[in-house]
């Protein structure tokens, strides 16, 4: 229920008002305030806003009387009303004109009545509409939290907010991923988590539209799919919003025409009772899912030694530990480099990564339902550890389906992310999750030695680069790779020649000189000139078998032994 100017003019007061200009928009034009405004304007007029006013310091004046009334219909006012007899006598036909071009109300009013007699009136009317939509939304506010006390759930809370607002609603987390929703088109549906992905929802900055009325202060406004959405936060006790409640406007509907204030008294009620659902079960998800990411970090690391244990608490958190199950690592690369393009819509990068971890978890879980899998998967120090189910008969399977799925359905969603992933082998029992483990981290290090970031290894492939790690650890052995390569690594880095790189094509080559000049696109003589260098700096022979097995081996264990302490760092 809204005041119109039509409704101002049935007062007894305005009994000998007579309408100028506007008479079709009486009943269209609301009326949210009541002023006497003179020259000059400013921004003294609200939108809504009924200005009375006598003319005084412009009546006398064409030009400033007439730019006083373009300054008023310009602030949005619903009506100007002006008393004649002192200042202005009759309005001139010029102002009736502007008026008319404008849309805009123009009432005239005898000067005998008194403004704060209609301001009186106004007010009192006002007041009345404004206490029986308090009446109203208090009754909405009442059945609210009987909904929360009878632990509702959020859907049937939607729905009867909906029934009230009169158009769809939608609930997200504080990243934009919908909790719940009622009758949202399936295409913005489709969309929505795009949008969150993109930072359009929600939206972190202040809309300049909606702050010209006190009303709209608390919403943001946002277009999707061409319609208008209202953004409301749904605050924490400490502030901070732990979510967001979206309105989606019917179609060609004004914002300030849609939200009446028995609307914004409901929307209001509305997110302290999303707020209070959303603790107790965001409380309830926290913890059930740190209590799941626990169990799976104590089965990597081989903390549990009951299974009697083990499989009890497995039972309680959902999971089912007597299944096979394979041990994958993926390695996120690059979150940090992407936070940097995109940091100045999120709050820090822990918020952000929290988001994107939360996105990748999802399709991970996607893709294990879709090939009718069970997973358990937990997320730390930047890696996540996936368990997950094999055939009992296939228990050395390698899951490229799996991964290829979860890959996929990534690059659809996050096509910049690059994970590298390794693989474990099957073990049987309880040690066996850490023993799957430990074969799935090797086997990610040495991919990403091997093939670099973004692909899959599988430990079962890493066997001849198991034995160099294992030499490596041998001291005697690395001192004599350290004598047999550091003369070629000090001259490759004060000569930027790369012998290293030469000897291993050269050697890929079986030693044939040709081939390994065009494969490095290399004029013979200087490849000829790198090999002999290459001799001189080692003191090995390049055509005696032994010294190009000594070399080579040399290489091999330096290069895994240096990204071996890359990664540590």
């Amino acid at each position: 229920m809204r005041l119109t100017v039509g409704d101002v003019l049935k007062l007894d007061i305005m009994k000998n008002a007579r309408v100028i200009t506007g008479k079709n928009l009486l009943n269209e034009r609301h009326v949210q305030w009541i002023s006497v405004i003179e020259m000059p304007v400013e921004n003294f007029v609200r939108k809504n806003e009924v200005v009375l006013s006598t003319g005084v310091g412009c009546g006398h004046d064409l030009d400033l009387l007439k730019k006083f009334v373009q300054d008023v219909i310009e602030s949005e006012a619903s009506a100007l009303m002006i008393a004649l007899g002192r200042f202005i006598f009759d309005i001139p036909k010029e102002i009736i004109e502007l008026a008319e071009q404008e849309n805009f109300i123009i009432i005239e009013i005898p000067w005998e009545i008194r403004f704060a007699d209609i301001i009186e009136d106004v007010m009192r009317e006002l007041n009345d509409i404004q206490y029986k939509e308090w009446e109203k939304s208090e009754k909405v506010q009442q059945e609210l939290l009987k909904l929360i006390l009878k632990e509702t759930d959020l859907n049937q809370i939607l729905n009867f907010i909906q029934k009230h607002i009169g158009c769809p609603i939608v609930i997200t987390d504080r990243t934009g991923s919908i909790q719940a929703q009622n009758h949202l088109t399936p295409s913005l549906a489709e969309k929505w988590k795009d949008y969150a992905m993109r930072g359009v929802i929600p939206a972190r900055k202040t809309t300049s539209f909606l702050t010209r009325d006190p009303m709209f202060q608390k919403f943001q406004i946002i277009e999707m799919e061409g319609q208008l959405v209202l953004q409301l936060p749904v605050l924490q006790v400490s502030g901070d919003a732990q979510g967001y409640l979206f309105v989606i406007l019917p179609p060609h509907t004004s914002v300030d025409s849609f939200l009446t204030q028995y609307r914004i008294n409901v929307l209001e009620h509305s997110v302290t009772t999303i707020s209070l659902w959303l603790s107790r079960k965001n409380a309830i998800e926290e913890t059930k899912m740190r209590l799941r990411s626990d169990f799976v970090q104590e089965l990597a690391k081989g903390e549990l030694h009951s299974w009697d244990q083990a499989n009890s608490r497995a039972k309680l958190l959902g999971y089912n530990i007597k299944l096979p199950y394979i041990c994958v690592v993926g390695f996120p690369e690059n979150l940090r480099t992407l936070f940097q393009k995109r940091k100045q819509d999120y709050d820090s990068f822990e918020h952000w990564l929290d988001n994107m971890i939360r996105y990748i978890e999802e399709e991970i879980f996607y893709a294990a339902q879709s090939l009718k899998r069970e997973v358990m998967m937990t997320y730390q120090e930047e890696q996540l550890i996936i368990f997950l189910e094999i055939p009992a008969d296939k228990r050395n399977e390698n899951p490229s389906n799996f991964l290829d799925l979860v890959e996929r359905r990534l690059r659809n969603l996050l096509p910049e992310v690059v994970i590298s992933w390794g693989i474990g082998n099957y073990h049987e029992g309880l040690e066996g999750f850490k023993q799957s483990y430990e074969n799935a981290k090797v086997a990610l290090n040495i991919g990403r030695c091997k093939k670099g970031a973004g692909h899959r290894m599988m430990y079962e492939n890493t066997r001849i680069d198991r034995v160099l790690l294992s030499i490596a650890q041998n001291e005697e052995m690395r001192e004599i790779i350290m004598s047999t390569i550091e003369p070629l690594v000090q001259y490759d880095n004060q000569r930027n020649m790369d012998l290293i790189g030469t000897f291993i094509a050269y050697n890929r080559c079986h030693g044939n000189v040709s081939q390994t000049a065009r494969s490095l696109n290399l004029h013979r003589q200087s490849l000829l000139y790198r090999l002999r260098k290459i001799e001189s700096l080692t003191g090995l022979s390049l055509i005696d078998p032994d010294d190009l097995f000594l070399l080579d081996l040399s290489i091999k264990i330096w290069k895994m032994d240096l990204y071996g302490t890359r990664t540590k760092q």
